[in-house]
């Protein structure tokens, strides 16, 4: 009779430490599948190679262009210049001097509003409209996408991605928007980026010569290759992490 018991008990322990096995099993893959397909940028890419992206938002008093392509050149470096459509406008002739001297043109919208508070017909006119600008300047399609204030939903990542662009933010912030010393600068880039790291710069920042040519002096010096956003990031068999770090499958 407690044999009975016993073994009865048993099968249901058994039992029930089965379901517990699949329905942790279910929510491991489940985890698993989330992790490799997140709606979000890219805001950093997994690699071991020494090489990171220097990348520029340009939208509306932009007036250190010219150091910043002075210093860039001194050093040979390519970096990418996220452009609003409204000041394109103004300013063909600079797009096209960026252009020119090698670098990289992306899309930073048209009028550079909050993408979580405007339509998927409004993010696609600010998205398209901008694009046919840049192409008529540079006779290329632009691939590349980063939202105004780095801000984007689920959503609007997908409408992004929909119509063939990869959402860039970046992991390392210079603050250089901001005006403060060259120092803390130079020292926050430095001591915040490694390899596959998109750092954010502005092009108002007073003293940019100043603070950037010493930035590339010690990322040169450290090894590194300063490269455009789409040299950096995977263009297939990729997957974006949920912290928003762009792998290999």
């Amino acid at each position: 009779m407690f044999a009975r018991v016993r073994a009865f008990l048993s099968s249901i322990i058994l039992f029930l430490l089965g379901l517990v096995l699949i329905f942790s099993l279910v929510y491991c893959i489940k985890i698993f599948l989330n992790e490799q397909n997140a709606d979000i940028p890219i805001y950093r890419v997994d690699t071991k190679k020494k090489e990171i992206a220097l990348t520029f938002d340009i939208s509306y008093n932009e007036r250190n262009i010219d150091e910043i392509l002075d210093v860039l050149d001194k050093y040979n470096v390519k970096a990418t210049f996220f452009v609003v459509g409204n000041w394109v406008d103004k300013n063909q002739d600079v797009v096209k001097k960026i252009y020119d001297r090698g670098h990289e043109i992306g899309n930073h919208s048209y009028s550079h509003p909050y993408f979580n508070e405007i339509s998927e017909e409004k993010m696609k006119e600010e998205l398209e409209s901008t694009s046919k600008k840049i192409k008529a300047i540079t006779g290329e399609d632009t691939t590349l996408f980063r939202p105004p204030f780095g801000e984007i939903n689920e959503n609007g990542v997908k409408v992004c991605e929909s119509l063939g662009y990869k959402v860039i933010n970046w992991d390392v912030d210079s603050m250089d928007w901001k005006n403060i010393k060259d120092i803390y600068i130079i020292d926050r880039v430095a001591q915040n980026t490694s390899p596959g790291s998109i750092i954010l710069f502005h092009g108002e920042g007073s003293n940019v010569e100043d603070y950037l040519d010493s930035i590339v002096k010690h990322f040169s010096k450290s090894g590194y290759s300063m490269i455009k956003v789409s040299d950096l990031v995977y263009d297939k068999d990729y997957y974006i992490d949920s912290s928003g770090v762009q792998r290999k499958k």
